[in-house]
């Protein structure tokens, strides 16, 4: 009896055993592991959220996918940011704003714990009460006193989540009492000094093409004729490397393109990592000069720690692990700042994105290059940046119509269709004292620590 238990347990382990690993098998066919087959497609037809791209390797915790993020965080219609609709939109917003500070504002929520649908919360009330006066809960009949967390308010809540680039969960976590307690006033002034920036940029509407990078919503606009015809996600500089105000026009396209890295990049972020590191430039493929014009030298030989070092400059191949990824478009200026590709491409599925070192990353970047390159000789027809990329070859498209190019602030504007008030983080602190408080992240925004932290401009 004893020896028949013993068995049974054993088969009953293995019949376990069995079953999670048929799961797993299936798991790995629903959700889309990469496997050599899918590999056989054409890789610029991915996903640039699912499956791996081309400079984009996968470890074994990214073969456990998560079901795929959507963010639909951009602006919609095709009004550009720099226009005169979207100049008197924010005048509009600026006159409604006027009228709720004249009326005494919104009130303050309390904070506290969190407020999710279901609950029963003595602040509820005044929850909708605010809610109503921002537009984000129709204003009907008297000021309605239930303590209930119910439907009205969940959706009213995700319409104030919306305009102010938070995931619309329809409740609201610790970290989202600062936004929400931002009073009509601050909101106001807000609105005034994007409208002045706004004006500071009204050269940019007369430009038959341009790019419009606005740097706190994370967004590019492409646009001929006063229309956009193209948006991106972007990433942009981190605090301490922030992405400057630029306007100048990028003038080529450089295919498969060295990284010559910054002197700051180099000193504070390179040379740190050699010393901890000591085959890190062996394996992300970054050469060392003494000096600019200098010879090559043995990275292994090297005193990371001598004042020598500070000379030194340092290149890195094009290939998988180049910081730029494949395309860089070039723009001349001051800041030395530029927009490229990127291997890191799950930093996309991100909802805020300061991550670079002051250098713009554009998700789907090779559209962008099509759209800048259509009116060249031999560029008129769709592909052409396939074909290049397919070649592997390095190659450099010097631009004959070079594309204006606009870096630029807005924190809060209106969306002419919809009336749509709209904030985003001061993510610089450029509004006024205490503004980067109101930067809220999520559960989807938690990068990877190694990612966030890359060698990369």
């Amino acid at each position: 009896m004893t020896f028949l238990r013993i068995g049974n347990a054993q088969r009953n382990t293995f019949r376990t055993f069995s079953l999670l690993a048929m799961l797993s098998l299936t798991a790995l066919n629903v959700f889309g592991a990469w496997s050599p087959a899918a590999a056989q497609g054409n890789w610029w037809d991915w996903p640039q959220t699912g499956a791996p791209s081309y400079g984009e390797k996968r470890s074994e915790a990214d073969r456990t996918e998560r079901k795929p993020v959507v963010l639909e965080d951009l602006r919609p219609g095709q009004t550009p940011w720099c226009s005169d609709v979207m100049f008197n939109a924010i005048g509009g917003a600026i006159e409604r704003y006027e009228k709720i500070v004249a009326n005494g504002g919104w009130p303050q929520i309390p904070k506290g714990r969190m407020m999710r649908p279901g609950d029963e919360d003595e602040r509820v009330p005044v929850l909708r009460k605010m809610l109503r006066i921002t537009g984000d809960m129709p204003a009907k009949g008297q000021y309605y006193a239930s303590q209930t967390y119910d439907s009205e308010v969940e959706e009213g809540v995700k319409r104030f989540q919306i305009r102010h680039g938070l995931k619309p969960s329809g409740t609201i976590v610790q970290s989202m009492y600062p936004v929400l307690n931002i009073t009509a006033e601050q909101r106001l002034s807000q609105l005034k000094l994007n409208f002045e920036r706004l004006r500071a940029l009204g050269s940019c509407g007369n430009e038959e093409r341009y790019v419009f990078v606005n740097v706190p919503a994370f967004q590019l606009e492409a646009v001929e004729q006063r229309e956009v015809e193209q948006r991106h996600r972007i990433i942009v500089g981190r605090n301490e490397r922030q992405t400057p105000d630029v306007h100048t026009v990028i003038k080529a396209l450089n295919f498969f393109p060295y990284w010559r890295v910054p002197d700051s990049i180099a000193m504070l972020d390179l040379v740190p990592l050699a010393q901890k590191t000591p085959e890190y430039l062996v394996n992300e493929g970054i050469r060392v000069f003494n000096g600019y014009n200098g010879p090559e030298l043995d990275r292994s030989t090297i005193d990371w720690t001598s004042p020598q070092v500070t000379n030194y400059k340092f290149k890195q191949d094009p290939g998988d692990k180049n910081a730029l990824g494949l395309v860089r478009l070039d723009m001349s200026n001051e800041h030395g700042v530029y927009m490229h590709d990127t291997p890191m491409k799950k930093l996309f599925d991100q909802r805020s994105r300061p991550f670079s070192a002051g250098c713009v990353r554009v998700q789907e970047v090779f559209q962008l290059a099509e759209w800048i390159a259509r009116y060249e000789p031999g560029w008129d027809k769709p592909g052409q940046v396939r074909a290049v990329l397919e070649s592997g070859q390095a190659l450099d498209l010097n631009l004959t119509r070079p594309v204006p190019v606009y870096f630029a602030y807005l924190t809060a504007w209106a969306e002419p269709q919809s009336g749509s008030v709209e904030f985003r983080a001061d993510i610089y602190g450029r509004d006024g004292a205490d503004s980067r408080d109101t930067l809220v992240h999520d559960e989807n925004d938690v990068p990877p620590a190694a990612a966030a932290n890359a060698l990369a401009p």
